[in-house]
């Protein structure tokens, strides 16, 4: 018999934690065949000494999900966002991806990817209250 089984909450995640939790689906997918690793992508946008902004994603299976693109204030609008957007499709296809993918918000970016040639796939409504989760794809 299993020891007591209980739930916790946590608000931030050790790496062991966070691998534990993974290790059942790696297994499942794995047996599969889709073995389960993703590889972080980070490319960084520096000014001077400072981070002035970024993009972190991962390849996995073929794709590159784009889970955060930011450029401070002050320098937006001069094409930052797309270079370090280009940048990580660049990596991603080193890796070998036919695809990338990326959820943004109505109030935020749609537009700045749909230039860049992505595509809406599907979307959330009301979410956040008023506005709408995108979720947007380009074939590499």
């Amino acid at each position: 018999m299993a020891a007591a089984l209980r739930i916790e909450v946590h608000k931030l995640l050790s790496e062991e934690q966070r691998a534990a939790i993974i290790a059942p689906l790696a297994t499942y997918s794995r047996g599969h065949g889709f073995p389960f690793g993703p590889n972080e992508v980070g490319v960084v946008l520096i000014d001077g000494g400072n981070i002035a902004g970024g993009l972190i994603g991962s390849t996995n299976w073929q794709w590159l999900y784009i889970e955060v693109l930011a450029v401070a204030e002050p320098i937006r609008r001069r094409g930052w966002g797309r270079a370090l957007v280009e940048r990580a499709e660049a990596v991603a296809i080193e890796r070998g991806c036919q695809g990338a993918w990326v959820d943004t918000f109505t109030f935020q970016s749609p537009g700045f990817y749909q230039r860049l040639g992505y595509e809406q796939f599907g979307e959330l409504p009301n979410y956040p209250p008023g506005h709408r989760r995108l979720f947007l794809r380009k074939r590499l």
